[in-house]
């Protein structure tokens, strides 16, 4: 039967269900590029308002990690692991994950992304380290997992390609929020890369693309429930994201922050309980644990004791890097021309600080993308930010930009001054981890 695309994208414009040999054919258009970017973009919308239903996800997410080479692992005994998370603004935690798992004894070939949306992607953050080859070939991703037994890079294009495109597509198109497009998204690239286990970070609140409980817990069955059927095991945490995870926000200044987090010399609160709860469930799930206690007090060994840090040097040499690049990240991370406080105007406490527009304001610095083909600006971005729930004095600051220019920081200092409301009276904070879904 003749495909003919503008007919799947007008029956579900209409509400209609695929049938699976539709969405096989539409991938495979996506793949060999006789799809064009203006009808990938409707089709897109089309999900994006009118939803799909358990089957059709399910075959669209089959269909992408078909689209590719499906890669496979030799039996060694460790378990091959990964963590995802829906994005969210200053989520640099897959930087230290990865290097926790590996030195536990897991195998972590980590997929990740750019910036999506307003939230930072892993890719452009690791791209800021000098020569980090974040795009290499299949030979050189089992020699990284095989010696470092981590590897966080992109989807080259062996690796479920039809998701690539169409990632980039929905970023520049106002369709990042849909859930059966995360979904197949998600586990298209993750069932490509072979995996024993995955654990999902579904960020909530002003900063996620799923704001409300309802949502999240949605997207969490949809992601656990398409991962069963596909023979993955998998387990989603709910994690707060009404304020940016940790210090910072960019992406040379978060490999900054993961660094000082592997070495010990700073681990704030909120990111390390996050960090710690997914690795947890991770070394649970995969057996390398037998209970959340023991895993505990696995990773705060390997924290310790520097061999996570260790794993983090060597995928970093592997792929390109320096070799003394955890010793003197200072000498190859880029810093910004202007680094400069943004005083508070009022005391009190921060009750609340809207993370989409700061994730917005990092964009403008120049650390994210408007098109897809946009280059990012490594340096700049924000450090110090406060904390929702700190007291904070007049003249105290609520974050350092990292600016290119004069004109780059003032336009920042404006609006960050207007994402943090500050109160007279403190508020209970929320916990990092608000709840954990299994399939």
């Amino acid at each position: 039967m003749t495909f003919f695309p503008q007919e799947v994208i007008r029956r579900k414009r209409d509400g209609k269900e695929l049938e699976a040999q539709e969405i096989a054919a539409f991938v495979a258009a996506l793949t060999d590029g006789s799809l064009s970017e203006g009808q990938a973009a409707a089709f897109a919308m089309a999900v994006y308002f009118q939803g799909m239903t358990a089957e059709e996800c399910g075959a669209l997410t089959l269909s992408m990690a078909g689209s590719g080479e499906q890669l496979s692992w030799p039996e060694n005994g460790r378990p091959v692991l990964d963590k995802h998370s829906t994005g969210g603004v200053g989520d640099k935690v897959s930087l230290m994950l990865a290097p926790m798992l590996a030195a536990c004894g897991a195998d972590v070939p980590m997929i990740s992304g750019r910036g999506l949306g307003h939230t930072g992607g892993t890719l452009d953050k690791l791209e800021s380290i000098p020569g980090y080859n974040a795009m290499p070939d299949l030979g050189l991703l089992r020699r990284t997992v095989g010696e470092a037994h981590c590897a966080i890079i992109g989807q080259t294009g062996d690796l479920a390609p039809a998701d690539k495109r169409f990632y980039a597509i929905r970023d520049v198109t106002a369709t990042v929020e849909s859930v059966p497009l995360i979904t197949a998204s998600i586990l298209s690239k993750k069932l490509s890369a072979g995996l024993q286990g995955l654990i999902m970070d579904v960020k909530l609140g002003n900063g996620a693309f799923m704001e409300t409980l309802e949502d999240g817990r949605k997207l969490a069955r949809s992601l656990a429930d398409t991962a069963k059927a596909a023979g993955l095991p998998l387990r989603a945490l709910l994690t707060d994201m009404n304020q940016p995870l940790g210090l910072t926000a960019g992406n040379a200044v978060e490999v900054a922050e993961a660094l000082a987090f592997l070495k010990g010399e700073q681990r704030e609160p909120r990111l390390l309980e996050i960090t710690l709860a997914l690795c947890v469930e991770a070394l649970t799930l995969s057996g390398l644990a037998g209970s959340d206690e023991a895993a505990r007090t696995r990773l705060q060994a390997v924290l310790d004791d520097g061999s996570a840090c260790e794993q983090f040097q060597k995928m970093v040499a592997l792929l390109g890097g320096p070799s003394d690049f955890s010793e003197r990240p200072g000498a190859y991370l880029q810093q910004a021309p202007i680094i400069r406080p943004v005083s508070a105007g009022q005391a009190g406490w921060v009750e609340a600080i809207d993370t989409h527009a700061l994730g917005i304001l990092v964009m403008e610095l120049g650390g994210g993308r408007r098109r897809a083909d946009d280059s990012v600006d490594h340096a700049v971005g924000l450090t110090g930010l406060a904390a929702r729930h700190q007291q904070i004095e007049v003249g105290e600051p609520l974050a350092l930009v990292h600016a290119r220019d004069e004109a780059s920081f003032e336009r920042a200092a404006e609006a960050l001054r207007r994402t943090y409301r500050i109160t007279q009276s403190a508020s209970q904070p929320t916990p990092p981890v608000i709840e954990r879904i299994t399939a």
